[in-house]
Formats: structure tokens, C-alpha cells, sequence
């Protein structure tokens, strides 16, 4: 079997998505082409599927030698990677924050879809939202909280995350990386003193974060 024709993983194609970002930066690709390729990067179930949205781009050449089935010889200056075939660890991974939960977080995932989380569902101490181009909601008005501080740490393409806090909670979303997004904090940003101190870390790319309260909030207390 060739190289191109193997199986990729979720690690590859998020290397992938990391050059097209890059690409993005360098002025290669306007948004509408990103999108479309990381439809492609998404969708994508071999190596030589994935590695076609790299084939026009400049200094991210794909080596003949890796699409044919050969053994690729080592990069060269304006060349790029080929897809490794297991996460690349270029840079090391930072330590968690001071007070961050030591058990494992809850994990949610989403690939081009929608994703809610409402009613009396359970919180653990820390979450982690991995999603690509899709639309998450997390409604904590009526969910049953292990402990007042929930750390949430995203990590997205393209989507729309939006965040529901019960009256009197807290946020603090000074710790997400944006890049082409946004971040929007439309609750109390002070120390924890409500029901929960929610803190939102992580990248979001070409999407958005907003944390508000649920909708009539102002209203009901100006009414008193």
C-alpha cells in the first residue's frame, strides 16, 4: 500500500489545519478557501486526501517522493513536514495554571455539528471543548456544579460557542487566544462570590466565544 492511500488520524489533520492557518497568516488563503479546505482536512480519510490542500500553496510543497509511497528525505528550506504520522511535539507543553483541577477534564467534541448542554447536567471541576466548525452551547444555569470554579479550556475552528451563566456567576475569559475571532465577556468578570467562577482558556480560531447570562436577566431586575 502507498503512503498517500494510509489511514490519518485526528492528529494529522489538525497538523494539517495548523499549516492552513499559517497560510491564512501569511496572506496564501482568504477565509472562504480556508473554510473550504478545512471542509476537505475534515473529511479527509487518507494522506493523499489531506495532503491536496497543500499542493498549491508556496513553501508548503508536498514532497513527490512522500505522495508517491517513498521514504520523504529531509526537509529543505522553503519545503514543508510532510503529515507525521503521530503528533509532533515541536514546542513543550505548558504547565497548568496555579489551581487548575488535577483530574481529568470532561471532554466534549464536535466536528461540523451542533453541541448543547442544558437541564441538570454534571459539571466536573474542569472541561475541555475540542470542535471544528460547528456551534456549541453550554447552558450552567441549571447544571449540578462539583465546585464553584470550573476551569474550561477550548480548542476551535470555526465555530460559535456561546455560554450561559446563572445569575450572579462569574467569568473571566482573559486566558483564550483569538486568532481571526472573538471573545466576548457579558457577565461580572470579579473574583468568584456567586454560584460559579467560570475560567475559559484556550484558542479559538475564525470563531467566536461569547459568555452571557440567560436572556431577560436585565430585565427581570430592573422590574425588581
Amino acid at each position: 500500500m502507498e503512503a498517500k492511500d494510509l489511514r490519518v488520524s485526528d492528529a494529522e489533520r489538525e497538523y494539517v489545519g495548523e499549516l492552513l492557518q499559517r497560510a491564512v497568516g501569511q496572506g496564501m488563503l482568504w477565509l472562504g478557501e480556508f473554510t473550504e479546505r478545512m471542509d476537505t482536512v475534515l473529511a479527509a480519510k487518507t494522506r493523499g486526501e489531506l495532503n491536496a490542500v497543500l499542493a498549491d500553496l508556496p513553501g508548503m510543497q508536498i514532497n513527490p517522493a512522500y505522495v508517491s509511497g517513498g521514504y520523504p528525505p529531509p526537509a529543505h528550506p522553503g519545503q514543508a513536514r510532510p503529515v507525521p504520522a503521530a503528533p509532533m511535539s515541536a514546542e513543550p507543553v505548558a504547565a497548568p495554571p496555579a489551581g487548575y483541577p488535577t483530574q481529568q477534564p470532561l471532554v466534549i467534541r464536535g466536528r461540523m455539528s451542533t453541541i448543547t448542554r442544558k437541564g441538570r447536567w454534571n459539571v466536573p471541576p474542569a472541561l475541555h471543548l475540542d470542535s471544528r466548525m460547528g456551534s456549541t452551547t453550554l447552558d450552567f444555569t441549571e447544571a449540578v456544579m462539583q465546585t464553584q470554579v470550573v476551569h474550561l479550556t477550548i480548542d476551535d475552528y470555526c465555530g460559535s460557542i456561546t455560554l450561559i451563566l446563572p445569575e450572579q456567576a462569574t467569568a473571566d475569559l482573559n486566558d483564550i487566544e483569538t486568532v481571526g475571532g472573538s471573545a466576548s465577556n457579558k457577565v461580572r468578570s470579579g473574583p468568584p462570590y456567586g454560584p460559579l467562577h467560570l475560567v475559559v482558556g484556550g484558542r479559538v480560531r475564525f470563531g467566536s466565544v461569547t459568555a452571557r447570562y440567560p436572556f431577560g436577566t436585565t430585565l427581570r431586575k430592573m422590574l425588581g
